[in-house]
């Protein structure tokens, strides 16, 4: 007898799946500190772990995505867990960095997998609520950032080490592995409307793509960058980092589940201008806050940057659909690989400004915290930078209606 497809269970384990993702982030965030305890890792190598954490991404959904037709996201999927479980053990038993370095690269490349595996998935088997079900399953992305997070501050409470805040990245890996266990997955598309080389020209005939792929690099490291870096930007600020990682994703995952629709309705650019402008105030603003005030700048920041990633895709797909669904996967992995060729540069801006402020004589807590609060006044700037760009993009699409190409 053929086995039925089950959609819940289907989707249960791949939200799973992208809580494992989640977890990557939300659990590195938390073991900056002990990286440099344990392993007397410098910032700039702090950098590269994170270049590394996020490097793997983009590559996993270039190669993915294309392969999807063909093999399907069960064998996608296959490769997913496989290199999550590679990933984390290794990452546990590492001893310096250039194992850890290369051991980040199996998570990270799995997390692109997830993406490449079940973002099609879902959207074949909920045809009649595609944006519906696909919103529901990206709050999982910020709310398991939360979680992660919040795991890492109560293990470190109770004395845990930073290998054991890994370990639990086990725990949604394995859940979803044997939730997709024995089951029957939706088969691929046959056929597809739009061919890849029409896509292809779309992109390569289009300014305004090739500035969207410059922005959405800018958009995901003002979101993510920041949030990576939480921990030992903000260890002397007077807040609690983690709870500050937390408040914001959580926000955002709120944002992401109850506001979507008021997003479609709203003009896309606009969303946009405002994500920028509220994002730039709010981190200036972090960047002069201590104590509870860092909790009121969070806020802002959670805010500003809910929409960046959702927006910056429904852009491409109401006013450039020509480049149709390779378009968008492209404009998310540009995004990711800006991000992690910024890990470094942000991990080389907080010791430039410990060195500098240093030589002036700060020490101590002082020090740390003028550093990062420093280095967080470089990171708005990459916001502040976008403010342009959104407000020529608002007048450009006022010309432009959103079928066009």
């Amino acid at each position: 007898m053929e086995k039925q497809l089950n959609r819940n269970r289907l989707f249960v384990a791949s939200c799973f799946a992208l809580l494992t993702t989640a977890f990557a982030f939300g659990i590195r965030a938390g073991i900056m500190n002990d990286l440099v305890a344990d392993m007397s890792l410098n910032d700039k190598q702090l950098g590269w772990i994170n270049f590394m954490g996020i490097f793997g991404f983009p590559i996993a959904t270039l190669v993915g995505g294309p392969l999807y037709n063909s093999l399907g996201p069960k064998k996608i999927g296959n490769v997913a867990f496989f290199c999550h479980f590679l990933g984390i053990t290794f990452s546990i038993l590492s001893n310096s960095f250039y194992t850890l370095f290369f051991s980040t690269f199996f998570i990270s490349f799995a997390n692109g997998m997830v993406e490449a595996a079940y973002n099609p998935m879902i959207a074949a088997m909920y045809t009649s609520n595609r944006a519906t079900m696909l919103n529901r399953f990206h709050v999982w992305f910020p709310g398991g950032i939360a979680i992660g997070s919040i795991i890492a501050l109560t293990i470190g409470s109770i004395g845990g080490g930073w290998q054991i805040k890994i370990a639990v990245m086990y725990i949604p890996a394995l859940i979803y592995f044997l939730l997709f266990w024995g089951q029957k997955f939706p088969e691929a598309p046959k056929e597809t409307t739009v061919s890849t080389r029409d896509n292809v020209k779309a992109i390569f005939s289009s300014p305004i793509y090739w500035v969207m792929l410059i922005c959405m690099a800018l958009t995901a490291t003002t979101e993510l960058g920041t949030q990576s870096w939480v921990e030992r930007i903000l260890a002397n600020s007077g807040a609690q980092p983690l709870l500050v990682l937390a408040l914001v994703t959580v926000l955002m995952a709120v944002g992401r589940m109850f506001a979507g629709p008021l997003i479609h309705r709203l003009n896309i650019t606009g969303v946009l201008l405002g994500s920028a402008v509220i994002s730039a105030v709010a981190i200036f603003a972090m960047s002069l806050a201590t104590g509870p005030m860092v909790y009121v700048a969070a806020i802002l920041f959670a805010v500003g940057v809910c929409y960046f990633w959702p927006t910056m895709i429904s852009f491409v797909a109401e006013y450039l659909p020509k480049t149709g669904a390779l378009g968008m996967s492209l404009i998310g992995g540009v995004g990711m690989l800006g991000l992690s060729i910024f890990q470094p540069i942000i991990g080389g801006w907080i010791q430039s400004h410990r060195a500098s402020l240093s030589a002036e004589g700060l020490t101590g807590d002082a020090l740390e915290l003028a550093a990062g609060q420093a280095t967080l006044a470089n990171i708005a700037i990459i916001p502040l930078s976008l403010i342009g760009v959104f407000t020529f993009l608002y007048f450009w699409q006022k010309k432009n209606k959103p079928s066009e190409g």
